[in-house]
């Protein structure tokens, strides 16, 4: 009996949903448009049968058209409204399409020329680029004039090209793959960047490059085997406008036989087919070797080459029977395609490889790489908070204090950038002379960890974890050390946390260096607290009188009874003259004690007699009970 497989070790999976289609027979054909993702089965016979499917829209297509000979490449425009077909080296058919998404084929221009068009691409709804052994020539077909426009052309020996549809960016390779220029194709408008020359005998062949965006940069990727006849990935960018494209990455296989590539989520997976088991590489992961000369970054894979989790295919039936048949992965018939593409012809199905990110966390032990990591990934963020609940949950060791350390100066490292950048586009829009700094592009994080998403999604849940106290001021600290105010959740939770565990000491040294970020809301919530310990409510007056809050700190001495002292505090104040008596008289009263009353009565007196002459209260300020409290203590006074 064969073993329960544990789907929890494989961190790439294919997506649940592939796109079925036609699959390749002796009468059908099928070709891919990767710029669309549209699959085309095209069925030989008397006529042409073609079924278009369409990964990203959704939007399938059938239609019929008279066989013309065997079709090389097919593509849609952009709109899906004018069909290109190449069928021998030198021409290209454009057809338009009616509202019925049904072919004029009547109507067909047929571009005829003298060079070997290795193929085309399309640039706008009506402008497509055909690059041949010549160069590239961007056209525009008319069908109302029966033209082919030709809009822009570049003179330019090629042997084979390659091209990336997510930036619009082609390879002309020259000189038998020695030099390759890269363009950026883009509607009337052919942009030839500086060429990388890769030197005599170095040249390489166009199934062994790969074009691609990492991290938004333009990339060129070469696998190249080297002397041991190990293989390698040499990862050239394109940093900018009039910059040749620079060694920056170097990817160690460490293994020889057939690779292909995918970009996943900015993760470069090599497939090697020998050992049917794929690599991960992300080059912005820290602690790369560095190529003397080059400087280009040294990885290794971030984890140990594993297979992608088995699939299981629904078999069509005419019965219920939910029959499946096991997939063959990393098979012969597999055709990649950028960025995370794979299409088995023979099977009839286009997949995309998709990361797990959960089963990553429990493959990478190292967890300072793992949040890396984690940091640069699209739908890393909740999975990211995953892991510090689980770093820091009582479930782990003491010994585990420094890496968190390491984890928090990281997160907040990242954190402080994005505060930063946000403070200079604000500055930058309320100041002129900042037009220099906001034209300068600034790369948003993927992940940015905040106190809000470490308050809610970590510290809030392991309120019963032993070493909480020891988190939160380490977190405190990396707070502090990359000059970021806590905010007020974050600050009355680690007050809590101290009070319970009856550490006033180190309460009042984070009050005393204002380390916390005081606000008369947590000066207020210190009060609240007062009965745990007398020095508590000393600390929050005197937060309270850092922040100028002299109205509160009235409140507080009134309530706490001390009302000579509030007196003494008032008279001080603005407005000292205004002061309600009978708001002081009533507190004074509740305290029960004689010559504290006597004192209070015998101040605002003395103020109405300075004020008005007279000592008698007005009738609105409504002191009468007080005034009957005060003979009554004369006359026990005199009894």
């Amino acid at each position: 009996m064969d073993k329960p497989v544990d789907f929890q070790h494989y961190y790439l999976e294919l997506s649940p949903e592939p796109v079925r289609f036609d699959a390749v027979s002796q009468l059908t054909n099928v070709f891919f448009d990767d710029a669309k993702q549209q699959v085309f089965a095209v069925r030989s016979g008397g006529a042409t049968g073609i079924v278009v499917k369409s990964a990203k829209d959704a939007q399938n297509l059938s239609f019929c058209m008279e066989d013309r000979g065997t079709i090389r490449s097919i593509k849609f425009s952009v709109d899906n409204q004018v069909l290109a077909i190449q069928r021998n080296e030198t021409s290209v058919e454009f057809i338009p399409f009616n509202a019925n998404h049904q072919p004029n084929v009547q109507e067909m221009l047929i571009h005829q020329g003298k060079n070997v068009i290795y193929g085309f691409v399309w640039v706008q709804e009506r402008q497509v680029a055909l690059i041949s052994n010549a160069g590239v020539e961007i056209f525009q077909p008319n069908f109302e004039k029966r033209v082919l426009k030709s809009i822009k052309s570049l003179n330019i020996t090629v042997n084979w090209f390659s091209f990336c549809p997510t930036s619009n960016f082609a390879l002309l390779s020259s000189n038998m793959g020695t030099i390759l220029t890269p363009l950026i194709l883009k509607p009337s408008t052919i942009t030839k960047l500086p060429r990388l020359e890769l030197g005599t005998g170095q040249g390489c062949s166009g199934r062994d490059v790969t074009l691609a965006q990492l991290y938004g940069t333009n990339a060129i990727l070469i696998l190249k085997q080297k002397q041991n006849r190990q293989f390698e990935i040499i990862i050239y960018l394109l940093n900018g406008p009039g910059l040749a494209p620079k060694k920056s990455h170097i990817l160690r296989l460490g293994q020889n036989g057939r690779f292909a590539m995918n970009i996943v989520d900015d993760v470069v997976v090599v497939h090697h087919q020998a050992t049917s088991t794929s690599m991960l590489f992300d080059i912005a992961v820290g602690g790369a070797e560095v190529e003397p000369g080059s400087g280009a970054a040294i990885h290794q894979p971030i984890i140990p080459a594993k297979t992608i989790k088995p699939f299981a295919l629904e078999v069509p039936s005419i019965s219920l029977d939910g029959k499946t048949i096991n997939c063959d992965l990393y098979s012969q018939h597999w055709v990649l395609f950028q960025p995370n593409i794979v299409i088995d012809a023979k099977l009839g199905c286009m997949w995309y490889v998709l990361l797990k990110l959960n089963s990553l966390c429990t493959l990478i032990t190292d967890r300072l790489r793992l949040v890396e990591f984690l940091l640069q990934r699209t739908d890393g963020k909740s999975v990211l908070l995953d892991v510090l609940k689980d770093m820091t949950s009582t479930s782990y060791s003491g010994t585990m204090l420094p890496i968190i350390d390491s984890v928090f100066n990281k997160l907040n490292a990242l954190y402080k950038s994005v505060l930063d950048n946000e403070l200079q586009s604000q500055m930058a829009l309320i100041s002129l002379s900042s037009k220099a700094q906001s034209n300068k592009a600034s790369v948003i994080p993927r992940v940015v960890i905040d106190q809000s998403d470490m308050y809610t999604g970590v510290f809030a849940i392991i309120t019963d974890s032993e070493q909480l106290g020891k988190i939160l001021l380490l977190y405190l600290h990396s707070l502090v050390r990359h000059g970021i105010s806590p905010n007020h959740e974050l600050s009355k939770q680690i007050i809590i946390d101290l009070v319970k565990n009856k550490q006033i000491d180190t309460l009042q040294q984070l009050l005393k260096y204002a380390v916390l970020n005081e606000s008369k809301p947590l000066a207020c919530f210190l009060l609240s607290l007062s009965n745990s310990d007398p020095s508590i409510s000393q600390m929050a007056l005197d937060m309270l009188s850092r922040l100028n809050a002299s109205e509160i700190i009235l409140e507080v001495l009134l309530e706490k009874g001390q009302v000579i002292e509030a007196l003494r505090i008032a008279k001080q104040l603005p407005g000292a003259d205004s002061l309600p008596a009978r708001k002081y008289l009533e507190a004074a009263s509740k305290t029960k004690d004689p010559l504290v009353f006597h004192s209070v009565y015998n101040f605002f007196q003395a103020k109405n007699v300075r004020l008005r002459g007279s000592p008698d209260f007005l009738k609105h300020e409504q002191c009468t009970e007080y005034v009957q409290h005060y003979q009554l203590l004369i006359g026990n006074e005199c009894l």
